[in-house]
């Protein structure tokens, strides 16, 4: 089962969709659980996907029938039977209606498959930083990365502050980021000093009240 926030990120999607899926009972109850938090069972990101990419094409009814259509299969899904269901036949009939559910079902695949490899490259441990999630084997915050490359800082410009990293790591470490966001609000994060500054020491200072 994906939380809330992971199956927004393999679907696509905002994670106020997928909320609305859950409210709204467009999935099935067998593809999600609201036990102690919200979750959504992997493969049933092909039917959110499907839902909301298909809006324009489709009706709410027809959609909905190929959700359920869709159910059965995908509440049996497991990664061992992943290749199998790849290359059955997922085809939906309405009426006059096809629906191929199959490129959804793919992207929904690779998608996960990208996010147990985010989740690979991320340590979280109490001795390292507090706890804090780092990309392993170093002590670069996951978060940081992420918040460095939605700001625009190019890919290259970490890598040459962080020459143990990869591209590849770096967009990882984004897309845990993204699955796993922080609570509260953030803090600037790998920020540049202007050229030639440089940092003598770095503590707060409490500020006093006026009066």
């Amino acid at each position: 089962m994906l939380k809330a926030t992971e199956a927004a990120v393999v679907a696509r999607v905002s994670l106020r969709d997928v909320n609305r899926v859950i409210d709204e009972r467009i999935l099935p109850e067998t593809l999600v659980s609201v036990e102690n938090g919200r979750f959504v069972l992997g493969a049933a990101c092909t039917l959110i996907a499907f839902y909301f990419e298909s809006a324009k094409r489709l009706t709410s009814e027809e959609r909905l029938f190929a959700i359920r259509s869709a159910e059965p299969r995908l509440r049996r899904w497991n990664r061992a039977a992943t290749e199998a269901m790849l290359k059955a036949d997922w085809t939906v009939r309405h009426d006059f209606l096809t629906i191929d559910l199959l490129p959804f079902f793919e992207r929904s695949v690779a998608r996960l498959e990208r996010l147990d490899a985010a989740r690979e490259v991320v340590t979280i441990s109490d001795d390292i930083m507090g706890g804090t999630p780092v990309i392993s084997g170093t002590r670069v915050p996951v978060h940081d990365v992420a918040a460095a490359l939605a700001a625009g800082v190019p890919a290259k410009e970490i890598l040459e502050d962080y020459p143990s990293l990869t591209e590849d790591r770096l967009e990882l470490a984004a897309l845990y980021a993204e699955a796993n966001p922080l609570r509260g609000r953030p803090k600037p994060l790998i920020a540049r000093l202007p050229e030639g500054a440089r940092i003598l020491s770095d503590h707060r200072v409490p500020r006093r009240r006026a009066g």
